[in-house]
């Protein structure tokens, strides 16, 4: 009986975190209640509260959600596993491009209202904080290997990595000018190697 259940509720936290999903890409951050969230799952109101405490929860969970989907891990491993920093550099660039594309909908629609809603803004602090560390290990290893440019330190070559993969970025190149992925990561790529690489 355990596992039986246990699957149901495995299904049944899945749909309504992909719920929250299609709601925040849709109509936004404050149109995902959990009375909204309940519905486009097809469960009760009751229900959600059994997986998540309270629409803060839900939120949140939202970021480990859309990782898991967009197979976070699996997309940028190839930057760790590259031979040496500058190739990691050119692939982050790419992977970074195809991450974005794939969620640029639910990653605006949070930034937008992160400094009205509290729950928007605990979902956002814990995206920036994974983009600066993940930047700052890059920066890092660009350091150890002698490749970055010497103006720079790690910290402002990472504030400045932040700054230069912004949603903003991604929305005037993806959505705006209607750019491919391919081509964001190749210009990207060529941005990076540039402002960050010794010569």
């Amino acid at each position: 009986r355990e596992a039986p259940r246990n699957a149901r509720g495995r299904r049944s936290r899945a749909a309504l975190l992909r719920a929250v999903r299609e709601i925040v890409e849709t109509e936004g951050v404050p149109a995902a209640t959990m009375a909204a969230v309940a519905e486009r799952a097809g469960v009760s109101r009751r229900a959600v509260y059994l997986h998540f405490a309270s629409r803060a929860d839900l939120i949140t969970a939202l970021f480990d959600h859309v990782n898991e989907e967009e197979d976070l891990e699996g997309r940028f491993a190839p930057v760790a596993e590259a031979p040496d920093a500058r190739t990691a550099l050119t692939v982050f660039a790419h992977r970074h491009a195809e991450f974005t594309a794939r969620t640029l909908a639910v990653s605006r629609a949070v930034e937008r209202v992160a400094h009205t809603d509290p729950d928007a803004a605990r979902h956002w602090e814990t995206v920036l904080y994974w983009r600066r560390e993940s930047n700052r290990a890059l920066v890092r290893r660009l350091s150890d290997e002698g490749a970055l440019a010497p103006h720079w330190t790690v910290e402002t070559a990472t504030d400045m990595l932040l700054a230069l993969i912004s949603n903003g970025v991604g929305e005037t190149l993806l959505v705006e000018r209607g750019w491919p992925v391919e081509r964001v990561g190749e210009h990207m790529a060529a941005v990076l190697t540039s402002a960050f690489l010794t010569r």
